[in-house]
């Protein structure tokens, strides 16, 4: 009697545990095949929802800026060389940096030349190839003089011209200022060895009134401050062509000697700094670097405080506070310090005193993320510049939300995305390294704000 009684007691519970469980299933909301999209990050363009969205939740402007030959009439034949730098101090007042001008190939005659395989097989290839890029404007013997390595044999005046190094362009795409005057400040001292001068990346602190512009010339080992109208040099932090003890020896990128063979103070010096990240205070930071392996603290001045980092294993270094190639820095609400550890394709959280906090491993592949960018709703976006030539956007926790972009000549495309900006309309602007040019994309009406890059912090200044 007491067993059946248990019988019947188990089988009621279980009974209504099953009808509680039907119960809560019945309840739960079905999901919505759009909401599963916009869960996924995919987005249709209302107004054409088979549009297969080469330029993402924008529409590229294909005329700005104006043509290079088109802006300086005395420039015909030539084009950008390669745009490391763009910032958007408002959306009629956007500066450009360049590595000079090249050579115009848009109507280069087809050639074809004799190639000959590692096999020994000799063929025929045309020239440019249909469908590509006809070169890449950052890398090779021709390419914009600067970049990381010793074997150029470009020839001014007939490969490259050293020309328009820092550029403002308002919202058509005309020039407002040439900063002309300071070419000869950020020209490499010898074009045939390893990157010696150039603007790296082109900056303003979201927290100076005055809008100081900041120019990052790693070829140099120096970063320059200027004034907003671009008359007068105000400051210039590090010592010219002079690096780390350490990094003279080995760098943390080619594990072998610097080309800057000059050292000195650690406190003083950089070892092909990257980008920069401020405080509301006025303090800064650098990521140092190309060739360094450190981040660096100064205060609002322009003054020594601390640094940190060590090399890492390169390629394969998940150590926190080890690095290879320190090239962008992020900083939210919190403090906290993004950092991107490029060569090892990860990002590594600290707070402001170089305490470890986190890191997010990007995961394997031929990615290299160029520019991260702090968004005011607090979310990090992220360019690939070479491997998936992307846009990427994570929350604060890493998980990766949206995801977009396409490689292509064509207006719209990507390749090689070294620096982007967002100006007040939310109109976003591209640095393209390898592709060799500015780009400017207007958010698509009716877009999903959420896929759009957003504002970036503000406080001090609007426009």
């Amino acid at each position: 009697m007491k067993l059946r009684g248990k019988i019947v007691v188990g089988a009621m519970v279980c009974a209504a545990i099953g009808v509680l469980s039907f119960a809560m299933f019945s309840r739960t909301p079905k999901v919505s095949a759009a909401a599963d999209q916009k869960e996924m990050g995919q987005w249709t363009d209302p107004a054409n929802p088979s549009d297969e969205l080469v330029d993402g939740p924008y529409k590229v402007d294909p005329n700005w800026p104006k043509p290079l030959a088109e802006l300086f009439p005395e420039e015909k034949g030539w084009t950008w060389g390669a745009v490391q730098g763009i910032f958007a101090q408002n959306p009629d007042r956007i500066f450009v940096a360049m590595r000079g001008e090249l050579p115009d190939l848009s109507n280069m005659k087809p050639q074809f030349v004799d190639v000959e395989t590692n096999y020994g097989i000799k063929t025929h290839l045309q020239v440019p190839v249909t469908g590509l890029y006809p070169r890449n404007a950052s890398v090779g013997q021709y390419a914009s003089p600067g970049e990381a390595g010793d074997d150029y044999k470009g020839i001014e005046g007939k490969d490259y011209k050293w020309k328009h190094i820092i550029t403002v362009f308002d919202s058509k795409g005309n020039v407002k200022e040439a900063w002309t005057q300071w070419d000869s400040l950020f020209k490499p001292d010898n074009a045939n060895v390893l990157s010696q001068g150039r603007v790296h990346k082109i900056l303003i602190s979201p927290y100076d009134p005055e809008k100081r512009v900041w120019a990052i010339d790693d070829g140099h080992q120096v970063i320059r401050i200027f004034s907003n109208d671009g008359k007068k040099l105000l400051q210039t932090i590090g010592t010219i062509n002079t690096t780390t003890a350490r990094n003279a020896a080995k760098t943390g990128n080619t594990l072998k000697p610097s080309f800057t063979k000059k050292v000195g103070p650690d406190g003083e010096t950089f070892g092909r700094q990257t980008d920069i990240g401020w405080l509301p205070d006025g303090t800064f930071f650098v990521t140092d670097g190309y060739e360094e392996t450190r981040v660096v603290k100064f205060d609002k001045n322009g003054k020594f405080i601390k640094a940190w980092g060590q090399p890492g294993n390169n390629g394969h270094e998940m150590r926190p506070g080890y690095f290879n190639t320190v090239h962008g820095i992020a900083i939210d609400n919190q403090r906290h310090l993004y950092i991107n550890d490029r060569t090892n394709r990860r990002i590594q959280i600290f707070d402001e005193n170089g305490n470890y906090i986190n890191q997010w491993y990007l995961g394997d592949g031929p990615t290299a993320t160029y520019h991260i960018f702090m968004t005011a709703d607090q979310h990090l976006w992220a360019s690939d510049g070479h491997g998936n030539f992307k846009f990427y956007k994570y929350d604060l926790t890493g998980k990766l939300l949206y995801t977009w972009g396409t490689q292509t000549p064509s207006p719209g495309g990507l390749w090689g995305t070294h620096q982007f900006s967002v100006d007040q309309e939310g109109n976003l602007y591209t640095a393209e390294v390898w592709g060799g040019r500015p780009q400017k994309f207007i958010p698509r009406k009716g877009a999903d704000p959420s896929t759009l890059i957003g504002q970036p912090i503000r406080p001090t200044w609007k426009q």
